[in-house]
């Protein structure tokens, strides 16, 4: 809970950017349990992700974001690994994601679909967005097997998702 601040920052910078929708503290607060953060050793927190729920088999990969000065190290991708993880633990068959990264998350395994094919998306995150009707960011699913990953994974260099 007292990391709540600390992400809501981390993903603040980049809705400001208009690359992600913003978080409240309170949305936060009632979704802690949806996301991980990755740590480093005494730098506090430098990246966050959350795989949220959102219907019969089907979760989001949400709020990735790693501070800027440490992009590009294999935080973001091992966030989303986390996740994906995560989302098989559950049992999820279909993991999606909204994006204007869709490169980034295509070497993780997601296609490109068409975002009519996500109408829960559509009817209670999406009208609630600035963007919205005109958004552009783009729709990606990862059909997963449902079947349990063991655990998560952890990158190299730091104390990783948690």
């Amino acid at each position: 809970m007292g990391d709540v601040k600390d992400m809501q920052k981390l993903i603040e910078s980049y809705a400001k950017k208009g690359e992600m929708l913003q978080r409240s503290l309170l949305e936060l607060y009632e979704n802690i349990r949806d996301y991980s953060v990755y740590t480093g050793d005494g730098t506090g927190i430098i990246g966050v992700c959350a795989v949220h729920m959102f219907w019969d088999g089907l979760a989001e990969i949400r709020s990735l974001a790693v501070k800027q000065e440490y992009t590009r190290q294999g935080i973001g991708s091992a966030l989303a690994k986390s996740c994906i993880g995560e989302a098989r633990d559950f049992g999820i068959s279909q993991l999606f994601s909204l994006t204007y990264k869709s490169a980034f998350f295509e070497k993780l395994g997601f296609r490109i679909v068409d975002k009519s094919l996500l109408p829960q998306k559509i009817w209670s995150d999406c009208l609630k967005c600035p963007q919205f009707p005109d958004c552009n960011e783009i729709a990606l699913i990862l059909e997963l097997n449902g079947k349990s990953t063991g655990g998560r994974t952890e990158e190299a260099g730091g104390q990783g998702p948690s």
